[in-house]
C-alpha cells in the first residue's frame, strides 16, 4: 500500500499550469538584447525550434519531483502478530488391518478417514497439529506442526500396517499421542483417536492412558469407525481371485466412551463417510481458540527515488543553459 505522510503539499501541483502560464506571459514581454542582420548561420547551428523549450521542461519536472517528494510518498507493508496461541492438536489414527474394511466409500475406512483428516487440517489455522498412527505398535509420523503442507504429505503416506505389525494397540496410540502434548504449553491440548476396534495389543491398556492424558489435562475425543454387524473385507484367494468376505465387527465401544468420559472429550460413531465428515466438522466447530492479533503497518520512504531524480535533473538544466542553451548576454 502506498500513502503520503504530508499530502498537503500535493496542493503545490495546483500552482504549476499558473508557473507555465506567467512564463509564457513574460517570455512574451521581454525583448530581445542584441539585433543580428542575419540569424541565418546560427538557426543552422540552434536545432529545431522546439529545443529551446527543453530547459523549461527538465525545471517543471524537478518542480513536479521536488513537491512529490516533499509530500513524502511511503510503502507499507502490512504485518500480523499473533499474541494467543492455538489450539495443538494430535490425530491418533488406527492403520490396523481391519481399517481396510470397504465399508467406507470410495474406498475403505482408512482411505476416507485420510481425506476428512486432511479437510480438518486445511480448515484449521494457527493450530499446532501432529500425526500418530497405532497397530501392532504407535508411531509418531509428525510432531506438532505450523507446516500443514508436510503434514499432509505424511498423511498421505500412511497405509494399513503389514501383516507382521497388524494388530490395535488403542492404548499406547493414545499414550505416544499424550507423549506429543506433554510439553505442550498450549490453552487448549486435543487428542481425536480413531479406531474400528478393540485393545488386543501394547503394554499400557486404553484406561491407563485415559488416566495419564486426564492428569495433564488433556481432552481426548473418540471415534468409533465402521458399520454395525458385518462388513466387507478385501481377501486375496490363491484359486478365486480378489474377492470380498463379510466379517463381524469388534468396535469396543464402551471403552472409547470411558476414555472420552475420563478426560472430558466426547465419544462419536462413524458408520459411513458422511456420518464421519459431520463429526470431523463438530470436532472443528467446538475446539477453536480464539485468536487475538496486532496488526500494523510497516513504512518505507520512497521520497529518495523522487529527490535524487529531481537533483540530477536539475544539475542537467543548469549545465544546458550554461552551455547549448546559454542566453547572450
Amino acid at each position: 500500500m502506498i500513502r503520503m505522510a504530508n499530502p498537503w503539499f500535493l496542493l503545490l501541483l495546483a500552482l504549476l499550469p499558473g508557473l507555465y502560464l506567467l512564463h509564457r506571459w513574460v517570455g512574451k514581454k521581454a525583448r530581445a538584447t542584441l539585433i543580428f542582420s542575419d540569424i541565418s548561420l546560427l538557426k543552422s547551428i540552434s536545432g529545431p525550434a522546439w529545443f529551446r523549450h527543453i530547459p523549461l521542461l527538465l525545471r517543471f519536472a524537478v518542480l513536479l519531483l521536488a513537491i512529490i517528494a516533499l509530500s513524502r510518498p511511503q510503502s507499507g507493508a502490512r504485518e500480523e502478530v499473533i499474541l494467543t496461541e492455538g489450539v495443538d492438536i494430535v490425530m491418533a489414527i488406527d492403520i490396523s488391518g481391519s481399517m481396510a474394511a470397504e465399508d467406507f466409500k470410495p474406498k475403505n475406512r482408512l482411505h476416507v478417514a485420510k481425506l476428512v483428516v486432511e479437510k480438518f487440517i486445511q480448515g484449521r489455522q494457527n493450530d499446532r497439529i501432529g500425526l500418530v498412527t497405532f497397530a501392532d505398535y504407535s508411531y509418531t509420523k509428525c510432531p506438532l506442526t505450523l507446516d500443514y503442507q508436510i503434514l499432509g504429505t505424511l498423511l498421505e503416506n500412511v497405509q494399513i500396517a503389514p501383516r507382521g505389525e497388524d494388530g490395535t494397540a488403542i492404548g499406547m496410540g493414545l499414550a505416544t499421542a499424550v507423549n506429543r502434548l506433554r510439553k505442550s504449553v498450549a490453552e487448549s491440548r486435543v487428542i481425536i483417536l480413531l479406531t474400528d476396534g478393540r485393545n488386543n495389543r501394547g503394554k499400557i491398556d486404553p484406561e491407563t492412558a485415559a488416566e495419564i492424558a486426564s492428569s495433564l489435562g488433556i481432552r481426548v475425543h473418540t471415534i468409533g469407525v465402521g458399520t454395525e454387524g458385518t462388513a466387507p473385507f478385501p481377501v486375496n484367494d490363491p484359486l478365486l481371485g480378489r474377492r470380498q468376505v463379510f466379517l463381524p465387527a469388534s468396535l469396543d465401544e464402551d471403552s472409547l466412551r470411558k476414555i472420552a468420559k475420563k478426560t472430558k472429550g466426547l465419544y462419536f460413531r462413524a458408520t459411513d463417510t458422511d456420518s464421519l465428515a459431520t463429526i470431523f466438522r463438530r470436532i472443528d466447530q467446538m475446539e477453536k481458540t480464539e485468536i487475538q492479533s496486532k496488526e500494523y503497518v510497516r513504512y518505507s520512504e520512497l521520497f529518495p527515488f523522487f529527490l535524487l531524480p529531481a537533483s540530477l535533473l536539475l544539475g542537467t538544466e543548469l549545465v544546458f543553459r550554461q552551455t547549448r542553451f546559454r542566453r547572450i548576454p
